[in-house]
């Protein structure tokens, strides 16, 4: 029970925040959703039984410890941006750990340690390709952002080598933040942001040509998507 009550946790916390989306830095208000009670629900499900494994994705497909699926979904860093840094409250939630913070976010100190070749214009695609190259599955998803370090055709180029490649663009809101703009210490506006919509990319790949075809034909039909827990 407790990888369900831990989920349960982590879906409370996000549902009573006061981040933007990413916990990069505080609000200069309290989000009003922040004084709601912290209520714990029973997470959706899934049948049957299932495994977590938790590591360095280059090192999981080199040692081949991702065998014996039909499918992988991937959902890499994109930018310079860490999925470390950008959720570290939730990792404190998992870990229990208090660790030393630091920065007005108070973020985790082993945030400045633990880097990702993906967050590295000049080493993602190297990474990517390694890591689509060595997984032993039939099928790959792969959602990607228009503001990542690849581009569109170069994803494409990288996922053909795995069979027939097809893709579906998503339009989302950009973050809160965004939206809000860009302001100074003092909460003064300063500077002007260049854009407030991006796309998400969602690259389905397989031999098969007719499956591709059908899930990006269910894909497109689903309704908009929103932004926030788009990633969860």
């Amino acid at each position: 029970l407790f990888p369900v009550l831990l989920t349960s946790l982590v879906e409370a916390a996000d549902r009573v925040d006061s981040t933007t989306g990413v916990q990069m830095a505080y609000l200069k208000a309290w989000a009003a959703r922040a004084d709601r009670a912290l209520c714990l629900r029973v997470p959706d499900l899934l049948d049957g039984a299932g495994t977590a494994v938790r590591g360095d994705a280059l090192e999981l497909v080199r040692d081949g410890s991702l065998g014996g699926v039909d499918l992988a979904y991937l959902d890499p860093p994109y930018n310079r941006h860490r999925y470390t840094a950008n959720y570290h409250v939730w990792e404190t939630l998992v870990r229990w750990d208090a660790p030393e913070a630091y920065g007005v976010a108070r973020k985790r100190v082993d945030c400045r340690e633990r880097k990702s070749p993906f967050n590295s214009k000049r080493k993602i695609r190297a990474a990517f390709a390694e890591v689509v190259a060595a997984l032993r599955v039939k099928h790959v998803v792969v959602s990607f952002s228009d503001e990542g370090y690849l581009s569109r055709e170069e994803v494409v180029e990288l996922l053909a080598q795995r069979g027939h490649v097809g893709v579906v663009a998503l339009d989302f809101d950009r973050y809160v933040g965004a939206k809000i703009g860009i302001h100074d210490p003092s909460g003064k506006k300063v500077g002007r942001v260049s854009h407030t919509r991006n796309k998400e990319m969602l690259f389905v790949v397989s031999p098969d040509r007719d499956a591709v075809e059908r899930a990006c034909a269910a894909v497109a039909a689903l309704p908009p998507p929103t932004r926030r827990g788009r990633r969860r």
